[in-house]
């Protein structure tokens, strides 16, 4: 159980407005288009050019319908308003991203892109979320993850339920997904040598299970890296 709390400053506070914004817009954008596509599917189209500011004044106007009949007006209509919310969503993840991160977080983030497979996103997302604590042992750090075993006990039976889920849900979520990303960007490091140790060939839940760990085990050394500059073993730096 993650029981230490400490505080945020109103700066550090502030600093994670951006990244978390950002993931607001990003599913914001993802429901726009799978709309836009189902939409569109109703009527036998697959979408195309979504990315064209004047996509629905020449290529939605172009189109027919299964029977090659024109779009009906108020179908028209409503994907042109779709479309207008999904150039709004984008214009402002393109604002975003030029908006100058925070200096404490900028400086870690920074030191963790040093890293091959690490990028800006989930860079700012782990500093924002986790590495700006002050922790004082790697416990503590895979407790506020929720990424530390659950057991449970009843005299003489035990047996394990899974990662708590008790910590940062979006540093966890964020830590998980990097630990796919350090299999592929960093396959000769002590981690992903680690991880395919234990699952070999294996597929489904064990693979799942093992990714969890791994994910556990690489906050931990990301930890260490920006606090220490120590670096994970074996691990490769950006050319």
């Amino acid at each position: 159980v993650m029981s230490v709390v400490r505080v945020p400053t109103p700066d550090q506070e502030d600093g994670r407005r951006r990244t978390r914004e950002r993931e607001r817009l990003v599913k914001e954008q993802t429901g726009h288009l799978n709309r836009i596509k189902a939409l569109l599917r109703t009527v036998g189209l697959a979408a195309d050019k979504l990315g064209r500011p004047d996509w629905a004044t020449r290529w939605l106007a172009q189109q027919r319908d299964w029977q090659g009949q024109p779009l009906r007006p108020l179908l028209v209509a409503e994907l042109t308003r779709e479309h207008a919310r999904l150039m709004l969503v984008r214009e402002q993840l393109e604002v975003l991203a030029e908006q100058p991160m925070p200096q404490p977080i900028s400086t870690t983030s920074h030191q963790l892109m040093r890293l091959k497979g690490l990028g800006p996103v989930i860079s700012a997302t782990l500093t924002s979320e986790l590495l700006w604590k002050d922790f004082k042992n790697r416990r503590e750090v895979a407790s506020y993850t929720g990424l530390t075993p659950s057991a449970w006990r009843s005299g003489g039976v035990e047996h394990d339920q899974g990662i708590s889920k008790a910590g940062n849900r979006r540093a966890r979520y964020v830590a998980v997904e990097l630990a796919w990303l350090w299999l592929k960007n960093q396959p000769q490091s002590a981690l992903s040598r680690w991880f395919h140790g234990r699952v070999g060939e294996q597929r489904g839940r064990i693979r799942r299970i093992a990714i969890v760990a791994l994910a556990r085990k690489l906050v931990v050394a990301l930890w260490r890296f920006v606090t220490t500059g120590l670096l994970p073993t074996d691990a490769v730096l950006k050319a």
